[in-house]
């Protein structure tokens, strides 16, 4: 990674895409640390500690805003309202045949629909903003006031926040043009780094009070190497299967051109075991923060049926945990039908008169390439799933509340930095390419 890092500073287009890159995650950091006007900061922070002491979705929710959520900053929203509209138009892609048409027009349908998914994004955050703020004034952390100057604080702020919103979505999409690529990812990636002090913080204050109980002394010595080779297990199984892939054999039959002979030789189909990286986590994520943007709106009745499912929502208990595992699940074999049609792969391979060994072309080929892929996204989506799950019951078995969310955030990190790396590698290919054909 680091070698890919230095080849590609020292070529100048990349240098200055990668300076690009750094600016706009710069602004990103600076945008979220500008604070909301009219608010009370002290009893802001007061409820945002009571609120995150469970970890669960008010984590999650924070933990994709790099802490702005929680300090109520310019950014406070973060990439959820994005994530959000992205999945809403891709679901409605596979829902109204109109928008699958579009997407397979190409570049033009593609500009279309991320025209669409552009005012999603800025509607959704504008009903979340809203949303947002009478959370903060029903708790009153909103210096609020009557009459016109209520009404000019809270246009002020829901504007802010949408505001915050929009210039996020530019800013992902600049990184895109102009940058490296892997925009939103990138800012994701920069939210989650920026919290690692304070959550290696809060680890190290965990032992330290922990060691100065006596009677517990040997069990903590055991758990403070333990939380160590755990995060450093986590991050090796994130690279090795972000590597791995299976690997189909194909042979080519030989075929006679004039007077020169094509084909013949064997080759194989890779299919990686991470197909869709880190994206069913990131979306997964973002619909488990859904109750907390849920109990901004709602003020539910107490003791009904719905308060106890927020409640059970906002905690890393074990609904939480079951819910977030087949979401997992369930966005990992989604991206899969995206991503990958057996059929035209199928159809492909007999263009190119191009055969699996044992398997017969046409059908026979596509059916057991779907089974394959079946089978590859179901080890994927397990280990995506039990790399987020094993961190919050190691929480919760020693009291570590900050670890509720360190296996999605190791994941995510981890995942975007391989994932810029090869894009990377692959735009210093495509100039070493240019240049030799030049």
């Amino acid at each position: 990674m680091l070698q890919t890092l230095k080849n590609a500073w020292k070529i100048p287009d990349l240098r200055k895409k990668i300076l690009f890159t750094l600016a706009i995650v710069v602004a990103f950091r600076f945008g979220s640390a500008i604070p909301m006007p009219f608010l009370n900061m002290d009893a802001l922070s007061q409820l945002m500690n009571s609120v995150q002491q469970s970890g669960g979705s008010w984590g999650m929710l924070n933990m994709m805003t790099g802490d702005a959520f929680s300090r109520a900053t310019l950014f406070a929203l973060g990439i959820s309202p994005y994530i959000n509209s992205s999945i809403i138009m891709q679901l409605l892609q596979v829902a109204i045949p109109a928008l699958e048409r579009l997407a397979k027009e190409g570049e033009v349908g593609r500009k279309k629909i991320a025209m669409i998914t552009r005012f999603v994004t800025v509607g959704l955050g504008l009903i979340t903003g809203i949303g947002y703020y009478f959370f903060l004034r029903n708790n009153s952390i909103v210096n609020y006031t009557t009459g016109f100057s209520g009404v000019f604080a809270a246009i002020v702020m829901v504007l802010s926040f949408t505001a915050g919103t929009a210039i996020i979505m530019w800013m992902g999409e600049q990184i895109n043009d102009k940058g490296i690529g892997n925009g939103i990812s990138i800012l994701l990636f920069a939210g989650i780094v920026a919290r690692l002090p304070v959550t290696f913080g809060g680890v190290w204050e965990f032992f330290k009070m922990a060691l100065e109980d006596s009677a517990n002394y040997g069990k903590y010595f055991i758990l403070s190497p333990l939380f160590v080779i755990l995060f450093l297990g986590i991050i090796w199984l994130i690279i090795f299967m972000n590597e791995a892939e299976r690997r189909i054999p194909v042979q080519y039959a030989k075929k006679v051109v004039g007077r020169k002979m094509y084909g013949g030789q064997s080759s194989f189909l890779p299919i990686k075991v991470a197909m869709s990286g880190v994206m069913p986590v990131i979306f997964a994520s973002s619909i488990l923060s859904i109750p907390s943007l849920l109990a901004i709106f709602i003020s539910p009745k107490e003791g009904g049926l719905f308060e106890k499912i927020l409640k059970a929502m906002q905690n890393t208990g074990g609904a939480y945990m079951v819910i977030y595992f087949f979401l997992i699940l369930m966005f990992a074999y989604f991206y899969m039908v995206i991503q990958y049609n057996p059929i035209e792969m199928a159809n492909n391979l007999r263009q190119s008169n191009g055969t699996i060994p044992g398997i017969r072309p046409g059908r026979p080929t596509s059916d057991f390439i779907s089974k394959i892929l079946s089978k590859v996204t179901l080890i994927g989506a397990l280990f995506l799933s039990v790399i987020s799950i094993v961190p919050m019951i190691y929480g919760r078995a020693t009291g570590m509340a900050s670890l509720t969310i360190a296996g999605t955030s190791t994941i995510i990190m981890v995942g975007v930095a391989l994932e810029t790396v090869k894009q990377l590698e692959s735009q210093m290919m495509m100039r070493h390419y240019k240049g030799f054909l030049d």
